[in-house]
């Protein structure tokens, strides 16, 4: 087995603020790591940044595949718990100057799912993948990514999942731009575009009114690329049932150590 040196693209203030929140559940639980938790943090950020796989790990850091594991999973439940919940992060943003939030959905790619293929398949996307939703601020910025849902999941029926609209209806300040795919959402501060009639054209106003929505939807696209950056996600090959929680985790690592 060779190995060779590596370059992970994030801040050392990332490694410090897993480091440190490793160190303190260490603390708190009063337990034992073979690696030190700079270490530890280390390696979690190579699986999710680079997308080495827990073989390249172990052989890296000099420990066991299932070790590895334990360390990766260990390390991104502690950087959810640190998450915020939808009703929160709407809350959190109804205090600032903006009245709209940018609704947008994404596939995330994983491995055939043999026991579950049609469900995980995105007819869309064209692979298996799950299906993930995230609110932006008007700047791009993701405010809150949601739990996943298997890849073959309509836009408009996870967001009714995650009870966005819901929510959304109740920040009475706070209107929610999105894309076609929400369509027929019972919310009356759900902006979309109108869709082309059959056989016919939509009105010149009508026409402008789409255009102005998707220019003020564009942004929204900076959210999922930024968390696409982390090379984890390129084809995510665990439990789709985890994805959700890794890009809550990785949402996190965004939000408070970079």
């Amino acid at each position: 087995m060779l190995t060779y040196p590596g370059v992970i693209t994030v801040s050392e203030t990332a490694l410090e603020f897993l480091a440190t929140l490793l160190a303190d559940d260490r603390a708190r639980q009063r337990t034992w790591r073979k690696l030190s938790a700079r270490d530890q943090a280390l390696l979690v950020l190579a699986h999710l940044r680079n997308g080495d796989t827990y073989e390249q790990l172990a052989a890296g850091f000099q420990v066991s595949v299932g070790t590895a594991h334990n360390y990766v999973r260990e390390a991104v439940d502690l950087l959810v718990r640190r998450g915020r919940s939808l009703l929160a992060a709407v809350w959190t943003f109804a205090w600032t100057w903006s009245n709209f939030l940018i609704l947008d959905g994404t596939v995330v790619r994983t491995n055939r799912i043999r026991a579950h293929n049609k469900l995980y398949y995105s007819g869309k996307h064209k692979h298996h993948g799950v299906n993930l939703q995230g609110l932006m601020d008007p700047y791009g910025r993701m405010i809150w990514i949601s739990d996943g849902l298997p890849g073959s999941t309509h836009d408009l029926t996870a967001a009714r999942t995650h009870n966005i609209l819901q929510v959304i209806n109740r920040a009475e300040t706070i209107y929610l731009y999105a894309d076609k795919g929400y369509v027929g959402g019972e919310s009356d501060r759900l902006l979309v575009p109108r869709k082309k009639p059959a056989n016919s054209e939509l009105p010149d106003d009508t026409k402008e009114s789409n255009r102005v929505l998707a220019a003020t939807r564009a942004p929204g696209e900076r959210g999922f690329a930024v968390l696409k950056n982390w090379r984890v996600f390129s084809r995510f090959r665990g439990c789709p049932r985890r994805v959700g929680t890794f890009t809550q985790a990785v949402f996190v690592l965004e939000q408070e150590g970079i």
